[in-house]
C-alpha cells in the first residue's frame, strides 16, 4: 500500500504541487529516496529518522521507498522533511490514514521532533489554497501562512507530537493569525539635509512618478544620503504590491517570523556584487536584489564601479518589471517591477567638475569620459532623471534647518500618485501604479502635450536625437510633473523641465 502526503515544489514564486509517496515492504532494510532530490532532501533521511525514534516512534525493520512525484521535477530544500515523516506514521498506523487528505504539508524537522522554519510558506499556502487544500506548516511560519485566505485550514504545530495528537482528537490546534511586523525605526527625514533644493525637487518628481533617477556629483555632496530619504516620501505598499513583495521574500526567507510589512523595500547592495547577486540566479535559482526590491528602491551607490556585465543584466528586467532566470534543468521567474536610484562621482578621483581643478593624468574631459564609459548608453537610455548634485558649501551647512521636511513632501507624493492610480483604473489599467510604469500604447491618451509643448517635444527630440524609449520617458516625466500640480493636462512648461533632466545624461563627455 502507498500512502501519499501533498507538498510543493518552489519555480520562482510559484509553488508546484509534488505528491511524496510512501511504500513500506518486505525486504532488505533500507530507506530510499528517489525524485531527484538534491543535497539537503536527500539528508532528510537522517532528520526524518531521529524525529520519529524522539516522538516515541521508530522505523520499521522493512524496506521504505520514498518516490518524490514527478521524478524528473528536481527538489530542493529542507522542507520535505515534514511531508515525508507524516508519510511513513500513517503507512505505521501511528496517524489516521485519511488525516492528511486535503493538506498540502511542508516543514524541517529538528532531531528532537520539533518543527523548523522554512522559507517559502507564503506562495505554498497561497499554491495550496487554490487547489482547495489546508496547510500544515512549522508553528513559527502560522502567520505567514494566514495570509493566504481567511477560510484556509491551516495547522501550525510546534511538534510531531502535537500534531499526531491534533488528528487523534487529544488537542486540537488553534488556527494561526496574520501578523504584522511592528514598525521599525523612523526613516531618515529630508529635513535633515542643508541645501540642495534642486537635488529635493528632483527626488519628488522620482518618488510621484516611480521614475529612475541617476545622481553624479563630488564625493560629499549628499548623494547617498539624499537617496536614503527617498524611502520616507514614498507611500506605503498597496494590498497587491505588498502580496507580491512578500512572496518574493517568503522564497528568500526573509519574513522574521512570518509578519509582513507595509514599508517599500530599500536595496544598497555594495558594488562587488555579482551577477547572480544582484539579477538572481545560482545553483537553486534564488531572487536576486532587484526581485527583492520589488515595489521599492534599487539603490546603486559608485555605479561606474560595478562590473559592466552586471550592470547591463539590468536593462531588460528595468524595462520589463521582471527577472527570468534559466538553466539547463531549472527555470524560474521573479518578479522586478523597481525604482533605480544611481549615484556616481564625476570622474575616478571625484572632483573633475570642481572650478580650478586639473587631473594629473589627463585633461579633465577625458578622464570623465573615461569614467562614465563604464556604464553603457543603453542603460543610461532607461534613466529618466539625471542631475548633477554640486558640493556643499559651509554657507549651506551653517543655514537652519528646512521647513518642510518628508511627511510634507510625502503628502504630494501621495496626491500625485493616487491621481495617476484613478486615471489608470479608469482605462481599465489597475495593475499599472505609476506613469513610470504606463505602456506606451496608452501615452498618446495620458500623456499627450499640448500645442506648444508638441512643437517643444519634437524640437528637443531632433536636437537631442531621442530615442523612441528616450522620448516615451520624457513625456512620462512630464505626466508625473503635472500630477503633481494637479493639471489634467500636460503643458509645455512640464515638458520644458522633463527634457532639462533628460539632457544632463545626453551631456556625457566622449573620450578623445
Amino acid at each position: 500500500m502507498v500512502t501519499r502526503v501533498s507538498t510543493v515544489a518552489f519555480e520562482g514564486i510559484e509553488g508546484r504541487e509534488v505528491d511524496v509517496q510512501v511504500q513500506i515492504s518486505a525486504g532488505t532494510v533500507a530507506f530510499v529516496l528517489v525524485g531527484l532530490p538534491d543535497k539537503a532532501v536527500g539528508e532528510s533521511r537522517e532528520r526524518v529518522r531521529a524525529a520519529l525514534l524522539a516522538s516515541g516512534l521508530a522505523l520499521p525493520a522493512k524496506r521504505i521507498t520514498v518516490n518524490l512525484a514527478p521524478a524528473d521535477l528536481p527538489k530542493e530544500g529542507s522542507h520535505y522533511d515534514l511531508p515525508i515523516a507524516l508519510g511513513i506514521m500513517a503507512a505505521i498506523g501511528a496517524i489516521p490514514s485519511d488525516a492528511l487528505a486535503g493538506y498540502t504539508v511542508l516543514g524541517e524537522l529538528a532531531l528532537d521532533g520539533s518543527l523548523t522554519a522554512v522559507a517559502g510558506v507564503l506562495p505554498a499556502a497561497i499554491a495550496a489554497n487554490a487547489r482547495g487544500q489546508g496547510l500544515i506548516c512549522p508553528a513559527s511560519c502560522g502567520p505567514e501562512a494566514a495570509w493566504a485566505s481567511r477560510d484556509a485550514d491551516i495547522l501550525a504545530p510546534r511538534s510531531l507530537i502535537q500534531l499526531a495528537n491534533h488528528f487523534k482528537g487529544d488537542q486540537v490546534l488553534a488556527r494561526p493569525e496574520p501578523a504584522v511586523a511592528p514598525p521599525a525605526d523612523s526613516l531618515p527625514d529630508l529635513r535633515d539635509i542643508r541645501g540642495q533644493e534642486s537635488a529635493k525637487r528632483t527626488l519628488e518628481i522620482a518618488a510621484a512618478g516611480g521614475h529612475n533617477l541617476l545622481m553624479s556629483g563630488p564625493p560629499g555632496a549628499g548623494k547617498s544620503m539624499l537617496a536614503a530619504r527617498l524611502p520616507s516620501i514614498l507611500p506605503p505598499l498597496g494590498p497587491k504590491e505588498l502580496l507580491e513583495l512578500s512572496m518574493v521574500q517568503s522564497v528568500a526567507g526573509l519574513l522574521a517570523n512570518g509578519a509582513l510589512s507595509s514599508r517599500r523595500p530599500f536595496r544598497a547592495p555594495h558594488h562587488s556584487a555579482s551577477m547572480a547577486a544582484l539579477v538572481g540566479g545560482g545553483v537553486s535559482a534564488r531572487p536576486g536584489e532587484i526581485s527583492l526590491a520589488h515595489h521599492g528602491v534599487l539603490f546603486l551607490d559608485e555605479l561606474p564601479e560595478f562590473q559592466p556585465g552586471v550592470l547591463d543584466a539590468l536593462r531588460q528586467p528595468l524595462e520589463t518589471g521582471q527577472v527570468m532566470i534559466a538553466r539547463a534543468n531549472h527555470r524560474a521567474v521573479y518578479p522586478a517591477r523597481v525604482q533605480l536610484v544611481a549615484a556616481m562621482n564625476p570622474c575616478r578621483c571625484g572632483h573633475a567638475t570642481e572650478p580650478g581643478f586639473s587631473c594629473r593624468k589627463q585633461p579633465n574631459e577625458r578622464c570623465m569620459a573615461q569614467y562614465a564609459s563604464r556604464i553603457s548608453g543603453p542603460l543610461l537610455d532607461r534613466i529618466d532623471l539625471a542631475i548633477e548634485v554640486p558640493a556643499v558649501t559651509a554657507a549651506d551647512l551653517i543655514l537652519p534647518p528646512a521647513t518642510e521636511g518628508s511627511a510634507e513632501v510625502a503628502a504630494r507624493v501621495a496626491r500625485a500618485r493616487e491621481m495617476a492610480l484613478r486615471r489608470y483604473a479608469a482605462l481599465g489599467l489597475p495593475d499599472v501604479t505609476t506613469n513610470a510604469a504606463c505602456p506606451a500604447a496608452i501615452l498618446d491618451e495620458v500623456a499627450k502635450p499640448d500645442a506648444d509643448g508638441l512643437r517643444l517635444i519634437r524640437e528637443a527630440a531632433e536636437a537631442m536625437r531621442l530615442s523612441a524609449r528616450g522620448y516615451h520617458r520624457i513625456l512620462k516625466v512630464a505626466r508625473t510633473l503635472a500630477d503633481l500640480d494637479g493639471e489634467r493636462l500636460v503643458r509645455r512648461i512640464h515638458l520644458a523641465e522633463a527634457i532639462s533632466y533628460r539632457s544632463h545624461a545626453d551631456r556625457r563627455p566622449v573620450a578623445a
